[in-house]
């Protein structure tokens, strides 16, 4: 078939507001679809990639697609009728109201998100195994109307397009496409906006909200908005507390799969990210965004009340509740709280004595890994803290800040008893023994 005159034929009539495609005489058929748009606002033919792109976009306003077919049927035909199919199922549903999330359809038993009301029927279909069509001549079950129309005429060329690269196959020529792209890499819808390019069309669209700053996805339980629906179903967990990305390997869960693959490397060792200041390696790209930092000296994550600023996010939020007072994580063993959970974690110790980080050069253990790392300190003689004022250095930052204090003459240590001030709280400790 030339393809060529076919957009052509459309061409000319799709702008008169009518489509008519006579396939007259090509593959031994002969067939007519019209499309008849009542809407103004209908896309033009040159933003539309092909016939089955025309009948899809002309359910705008209110359309009608007929197909008429002699005895003769072929795939195209097939999909014509599938299209006919979709198209009135939903004008069917334009006239009821649909319980949807900002325009998009969510699966109640998993996460995934459908753009189309049904779509996400059939998809539903496969957890209940709901096979609503049941083919009078054949035992075979159908779980949708296009299925039965598809099984109707000809069941042998179902998935007539094979992956050459794998074993799948796909019922539409376009899907094999786009799987064909998660074997060569290519990206070919790049945004106008930055160098970022993309595989589907459908992820372009969510990547330029970030240009334009649309949120149009609202969660409901919070004011919180977000530029795509994923980020929006992963938000609500943080309401519900669901957890449903299960490690295989420990009892760990996670609220979102990115977390649980992160997590998996700890089980396989690999830490494929390597510092290039040194020979430090991770098993996460943001770690190594973030230990990058401790070269660079980047704190791009500034307090709005203090001007205080941090290399990460996390260490930004953590002290912003020292704004606030919140400290939600409660000790099960005491009455102190938190506002770090990761300081929780710390704390809880005190209490096991568990000193989970050993060092290297010797049979020392600690609690904490910071605590630790100032230890080696000791074995290779590193002082990163310099002060600005002369040229003596330090292992601890701690130390730093006592030195300093003898430069400005700072003497904050005062003692009660009598009138004497020292810089350094270990000095007041040392000159109270003397009236005891």
């Amino acid at each position: 078939m030339d393809e060529l005159i076919v957009r052509e034929e459309l061409r000319i009539n799709f702008a008169q507001g009518i489509g008519f495609y006579n396939n007259e005489n090509r593959n031994n058929s002969n067939k007519v679809v019209e499309m008849k748009h009542n809407n103004e606002n209908s896309p033009n033919f040159e933003e539309v990639p092909y016939l089955q792109e025309v009948i899809h976009e002309s359910i705008y306003g209110k359309c009608e697609v007929k197909v008429e077919e002699d005895k003769d049927y072929n795939e195209e035909t097939m999909q014509i009728q599938e299209y006919e199919i979709k198209c009135k199922e939903e004008l069917e549903m334009k006239k009821e109201p649909m319980d949807c999330i900002g325009g998009s359809y969510q699966c109640g038993q998993c996460d995934k998100v459908f753009q189309q009301n049904t779509s996400l029927i059939k998809h539903q279909k496969t957890h209940t195994e709901d096979n609503t069509y049941q083919y009078s001549h054949s035992d075979k079950a159908l779980s949708s109307n296009s299925d039965h129309t598809k099984h109707h005429h000809n069941t042998s060329v179902e998935k007539p397009y094979q992956c050459s690269q794998c074993d799948k196959t796909f019922s539409r020529h376009s899907n094999l496409i786009r799987h064909q792209r998660t074997h060569t890499g290519e990206k070919p819808y790049q945004c106008s906006q930055c160098d970022r390019a993309f595989a589907q069309k459908s992820q372009l669209i969510c990547h330029q909200n970030t240009h334009t700053g649309e949120r149009p996805y609202q969660c409901s339980q919070c004011d919180k908005t977000f530029s795509q629906i994923s980020h929006r179903i992963s938000h609500q967990r943080t309401h519900t507390g669901e957890k449903p990305y299960q490690c295989s390997q420990c009892d760990r869960i996670f609220s979102q799969n990115s977390h649980l693959i992160s997590h998996l490397k700890t089980h396989t060792g690999d830490r494929p990210y390597q510092c290039s200041q040194c020979d430090k390696t991770f098993s996460q790209i943001n770690n190594l965004t973030c230990h990058l930092r401790t070269h660079t000296g980047e704190k791009p994550y500034k307090c709005s009340q203090c001007g205080n600023a941090f290399s990460q996010n996390s260490s930004l939020i953590s002290h912003q509740k020292t704004h606030t007072g919140e400290k939600p994580y409660q000790c099960s063993q005491c009455d102190k709280a938190f506002s770090m959970n990761s300081s929780l974690i710390k704390h809880l110790r005190t209490h096991t004595g568990e000193r989970p980080y050993k060092c290297s050069q010797c049979d020392r253990t600690f609690s904490q890994n910071g605590a630790l790392i100032i230890h080696q300190r000791t074995h290779t003689g590193e002082k990163p803290f310099q002060c600005s004022e002369c040229d003596r250095a330090f292992a601890k930052n701690g130390y730093l800040k006592s030195h300093q204090k003898t430069h400005i003459r700072e003497k904050p240590y005062q003692y009660d008893q009598c009138d004497k001030a020292f810089s350094q709280n270990s000095n007041l400790i040392s000159h109270q023994k003397t009236h005891t």
